[in-house]
C-alpha cells in the first residue's frame, strides 16, 4: 500500500512538472543559448530603447505574446507603441483613440480601412486605450508600396520621394536573400522580383524613419514595435532605424515553423525567439512575473 501511494506521489509530481513545462512561454536567448524566464526577458527588454516584436498577422499567440510584453513594459517605463498597421496619415485617429475621445464604432472604421484581424489585435488597442498609451503609424500609404513593387523606385515622382523624406532605394544582394527567406511560402505573386525587394526596402525605411521622428519628439518615450516578422528581423526595420541614430534596440520574434525556428535562429535574425512549444505556450501566468 505504501509502495502504491508512493507511485502515485511520483506520478502526481512528474505531471505537474510537465504542466509546468508546457503551460508557461519558453524564450531563448538567441546569444547564450539559454532559457529565459519571462521576468529575465522584461528585464533585458527594458534596457534598450526600442524593441521589436514581430508577428504572423492572424496568429492569435503571437498578438497575446506582444500584449505580454507591451502591458509588463508599461509598468516599469513610458512606452509607445509603433505599429505597422496603421497608415502615419491617420495618426489623428491613433490620438483620438488613445485619448478616449472616439467610441469604439468610430475608430473600428478606420482599423478596417487600415488594417484587418481586429478581434486579434483588440486587447492590444483597448490596453493601449485603458493606460493611455500612444500609439504610432508607421506604414505608407498603399499607393507608393503597389506602385513600387509594379513599376520599381525609380517610377516615383519627385513628389513622392519627397514625401520619404527624399530616401534612396538601392536593394543589394544580401537584402534580396533576406526578403526570400523571409516571405516564404508566401512568395511574391506575379510582381518582378527586384520590384518586390524594393517596395520592402522602402516600407522598412519608411517605418523606421517614422518612429525615429516620434523618439526624437518624445525623448521620456522607449517604443515597442509591432511588425510582420519579415519587417521585425534585424534585416528590416531594425537595420534601418540604426541609420537614425538608434543602435539601441532588441529584437524579439515568435518561432514560425518552417521559416525561422530554434534550431536555425542566429543574432543575424533576433535577440531573442519565443519558442511555439506547448500548450499555453504564448501566455504568461501571474506568478512568472
Amino acid at each position: 500500500m505504501r509502495s502504491v501511494r508512493m507511485l502515485l506521489l511520483i506520478t502526481i509530481s512528474l505531471w505537474f512538472q510537465v504542466v509546468s513545462a508546457t503551460a508557461h512561454p519558453h524564450i531563448l536567448d538567441v546569444a547564450t543559448g539559454d532559457m529565459l524566464e519571462f521576468r529575465q526577458l522584461i528585464e533585458k527588454l527594458e534596457q534598450s530603447r526600442v524593441v521589436f516584436i514581430g508577428e504572423q498577422h492572424d496568429h492569435a499567440g503571437h498578438h497575446q505574446m506582444q500584449f505580454e510584453v507591451i502591458s509588463a513594459l508599461a509598468k516599469r517605463q513610458e512606452v509607445a507603441i509603433g505599429l505597422e498597421m496603421f497608415q502615419t496619415e491617420d495618426q489623428q485617429a491613433l490620438d483620438n483613440w488613445t485619448a478616449g475621445t472616439s467610441s469604439v464604432e468610430e475608430f473600428r472604421q478606420i482599423y478596417q480601412r487600415n488594417w484587418g484581424w481586429w478581434s486579434l489585435y483588440e486587447p492590444i488597442f483597448s490596453y493601449a486605450r485603458q493606460a493611455r498609451i500612444p500609439m504610432v503609424g508607421l506604414n505608407l500609404p498603399r499607393s507608393i508600396t503597389r506602385q513600387v513593387a509594379m513599376s520599381g523606385f525609380s517610377s516615383l515622382d519627385q513628389e513622392q520621394v519627397s514625401f520619404l523624406g527624399g530616401m534612396t532605394c538601392s536593394v543589394d544582394a544580401t537584402y534580396e536573400d533576406f526578403i526570400r527567406r523571409a516571405v516564404g511560402s508566401h512568395g511574391h505573386g506575379s510582381f518582378d522580383f527586384r520590384n518586390f525587394c524594393e517596395a520592402q526596402l522602402v516600407w522598412d525605411k519608411a517605418m523606421a524613419r517614422y518612429m525615429s521622428l516620434y523618439l526624437k519628439q518624445h525623448p521620456q518615450h522607449s517604443a515597442v514595435i509591432l511588425a510582420g516578422s519579415g519587417h521585425a528581423w534585424k534585416y528590416g526595420i531594425p537595420s534601418q532605424i540604426v541609420d537614425f541614430g538608434h543602435s539601441d534596440y532588441l529584437v524579439l520574434l515568435p518561432e514560425v515553423r518552417g521559416r525561422l525556428t530554434r534550431d536555425q535562429v542566429t543574432l543575424e535574425d533576433a535577440d531573442y525567439l519565443w519558442l511555439d512549444l506547448g500548450e499555453g505556450s504564448w501566455t504568461v501566468n501571474d506568478e512568472e512575473y
